[in-house]
C-alpha cells in the first residue's frame, strides 16, 4: 500500500503580475480539457508536510471527519476561494478520490513521491484554478488598494461580487490556462472598469 503524502493549503489562489487597465472589453468562451504536466513550473500549491493543517481542518470541520488528506485540502480550498462546490460532498469525496488514484498510479510507474504528487493535485484542482471571488479579490488588491482598504476588503468584494455575475459570463475560468490567454486580460480590464465607475458612484 502506497503512503500518500500530505499536502498544504497555500494562501494564495494563483499567482499574476500587476495590471493596470481601465474600461470595459469583451470576451469569449472556449471549452478546453484539463492538461496533466508533470513537474509544472506554474503550479499554486505548497507540498511541504501540513499535518498541523489537516488536523485543525478535522477539528473545524466535524461534519467532514472522514475526508482523506487530499479531500480536506480541496476543502479548504474550494472554501477560501468561495467555489460552489465547497458545499457538495460528492463532488469532493469523488475528486479526492481520483486523486489518490493517480497518485497511486503514478508511483506504481515509477514517478518519483513529489511528481506523483504533482499529478494528483493536477487531478484534484482540474477546473477549479480561478474563481470569481480570487478574481476579483487580485485586482481590488493590485489596483484599488488605496480606495480599499484592507479592513474593508473582504466586506466590499462580497458586496461587489454579485454585482459583476454577468461580467464573468462570457469567460471560462475553468481552463488551468486561463491565466495564460488574452481573456484572462479582457476579464482583468473588465473588473478594474466595473469597480472604478462602482467606487466612483457609490464608494466604499
Amino acid at each position: 500500500m502506497l503512503t500518500l503524502p500530505l499536502v498544504q493549503s497555500n494562501e494564495l489562489f494563483f499567482d499574476t503580475g500587476l495590471h493596470s487597465y481601465f474600461g470595459f472589453s469583451g470576451g469569449t468562451r472556449r471549452d478546453t480539457e484539463c492538461l496533466f504536466l508533470p513537474f509544472s513550473n506554474h503550479y499554486p500549491v505548497n507540498y511541504q508536510s501540513a499535518k498541523s493543517k489537516v488536523m485543525n481542518n478535522k477539528k473545524k470541520n466535524e461534519n467532514q471527519t472522514d475526508f482523506s488528506y487530499y479531500g480536506l485540502y480541496l476543502l479548504d480550498y474550494l472554501r477560501t476561494n468561495k467555489f460552489e462546490q465547497a458545499t457538495d460532498t460528492a463532488f469532493i469525496r469523488e475528486r479526492a478520490d481520483r486523486a489518490t488514484e493517480t497518485y497511486e498510479k503514478a508511483r506504481l510507474e515509477g514517478y518519483p513521491a513529489d511528481g506523483a504528487q504533482e499529478l494528483a493535485m493536477d487531478t484534484l484542482l482540474c477546473g477549479l484554478r480561478y474563481s470569481r471571488y480570487a478574481m476579483l479579490r487580485e485586482v481590488v488588491e493590485n489596483e484599488f488598494s488605496d480606495e480599499v482598504p484592507e479592513e474593508k476588503r473582504e466586506a466590499f468584494i462580497q458586496k461587489f461580487l454579485p454585482l459583476v455575475g454577468n461580467v464573468f459570463t462570457v469567460y471560462d475560468l475553468s481552463d488551468d490556462n486561463f491565466a495564460l490567454s488574452s481573456d484572462y486580460d479582457l476579464l482583468y480590464t473588465e473588473l478594474t472598469g466595473a469597480t472604478v465607475l462602482f467606487i466612483g458612484e457609490y464608494g466604499v
